[in-house]
């Protein structure tokens, strides 16, 4: 009798484990079912809260076959029913690669066309001037190029030769290149200028970058010059300015002085005024102090004296106010009037924007009129400041230097603009880089080191 209850004690603790199997089994089917379930709800609710309608609508327009690669650098010009695109450059991971072709799209057919202009023309090239000529004509002058000459190592080329494309008499669709020499103040080799056009046809040049490459380092002179260009006389021209008419206002009163006497004017002497010096200091959001050094010239005529009837308020002209030196500049001219936005130059390794906006009569060819001045405390940064670990290094040595520099910043700070020369002083941030204003002639510059 013991033996038989053992063994019926042990069959019972089987049927227990299995039965609790079948539980856990059973219990896992039910959770499985369950979210196969709740996902097979889910997916109803979207379903019906997604409803894809179709609209039948007209096939679409003819695609333009033919046309230009993908590039920029280009320019492009309006031609009678056309827009004439030359040039240009596409730059990869790897290679790069400069354009001289030529295509034209027409506003008719919203097609493309590749022209193949007959003689030799400009080699590849971006960034260049590209206009119309009253005569019919559209020239091509200056741009920037580069090519390889060992492994990485590439060398810049900006260009200054200029070319004409015109149309062939009697033959419709067929164009030739013509390199012209015009004569006159020929701007001198750049890129990064502004191109516009006046009213009576002539082409605008404006400032730019000289720069200067060697294989390891890349010295920029950045300008601010103005020049025309006359199609029609095939003539460069260099924009001066006659200055305000306070100034004119000055000799003219000087001229009815004459009868008085030459031993009275040779009593007056040459005595030259002083230039005048405005130095303020700016301390942009990341801690950089900017130091802006401006010499202006008094206006007057040379080698005549002014006497104390003549320096009323009313006739004593201000300093002359001309754009600092820049490149991309954007010009636009309006009712005979070019204006000027913007821009960029270079301190040391950073590239400075610009937010100031000048207009210039172009009939009366005075003076620049400031609209509105650039304000140093808002210039964008595009180059990264250097690591942290090179700031902490650096710190320790700019606050020793500081007082120092304190010292020399009122006299030995202000570096000609022509010169492109630079100082930094500071501590309050990394390789703190002062940028100075200076100009001998009046005119407001930013210099690049």
């Amino acid at each position: 009798m013991g033996k038989k209850g053992k063994k019926e004690k042990g069959r019972g603790a089987e049927k227990t484990a299995a039965k609790m199997e079948r539980k856990v089994s059973k219990r896992s089917r039910k959770e499985e079912e369950d979210l196969e379930a709740l996902i097979a709800h889910f997916q109803t609710l979207d379903a019906t809260r997604t409803q894809i309608v179709e609209t039948p609508c007209p096939p679409p327009s003819p695609r333009s076959t033919g046309g230009p690669s993908g590039r920029s650098g280009h320019r492009m010009v309006a031609w009678k029913k056309q827009l004439i695109l030359f040039g240009g450059f596409h730059e990869s991971t790897r290679d790069y690669i400069y354009y001289n072709d030529v295509y034209a799209f027409n506003l008719d057919t919203f097609s493309w066309s590749r022209l193949s202009p007959s003689g030799a023309g400009p080699t590849p090239r971006s960034g260049c001037q590209m206009s119309v000529t009253p005569q019919g004509g559209i020239v091509i002058y200056g741009g920037y190029s580069k090519q390889r000459v060992k492994k990485d190592v590439d060398r810049g080329t900006q260009h200054s030769d200029m070319y004409l494309l015109q149309p062939e008499d009697g033959k419709e669709g067929s164009w030739k290149w013509t390199r012209i020499n015009p004569a006159g103040a020929k701007p001198t080799p750049r890129s990064g200028f502004s191109v516009a056009v006046t009213p009576n046809h002539q082409t605008l040049l404006f400032g730019g970058v000289c720069d200067e490459e060697e294989e390891e380092s890349l010295e920029g002179d950045f300008l601010n010059d103005l020049h025309f260009y006359d199609a029609t006389r095939n003539r460069w021209f260099t924009g001066q300015l006659k200055g305000p008419k306070s100034e004119k206002r000055k000799r003219r009163r000087g001229k009815k002085a004459e009868p008085e006497g030459p031993d009275k004017q040779e009593h007056g002497g040459t005595s030259a005024q002083e230039p005048l010096e405005v130095v303020r200091e700016v301390v942009t959001e990341d801690g950089t102090v900017i130091t802006i050094k401006q010499m202006f010239a008094t206006p007057g005529p040379a080698g005549k004296p002014q006497s104390n009837e003549e320096d009323s308020p009313d006739e004593v002209g201000g300093p002359v106010v001309e754009p600092s030196p820049r490149s991309n500049a954007m010009l636009a001219v309006k009712h005979g009037r070019l204006y000027l936005y913007g821009g960029m130059f270079e301190a040391g390794d950073r590239q400075i924007t610009l937010s100031d906006l000048y207009c210039l009569d172009l009939q009366k060819m005075q003076e620049w009129t400031a609209l509105v001045e650039m304000d140093p405390g808002t210039q964008e940064w595009l180059e990264e400041s250097d690591s942290e670990e090179d700031s902490n290094e650096g710190e320790g040595t700019e606050d020793e230097d500081s007082g120092e520099s304190d010292k020399e910043a009122g006299g030995e700070c202000g570096v000609c603009a022509h010169q492109g020369q630079q100082e930094t002083h500071g501590p309050a941030a990394p390789e703190p880089r002062a940028l100075h204003q200076t100009s001998t002639s009046g005119v407001t510059s930013l210099p690049k080191p």
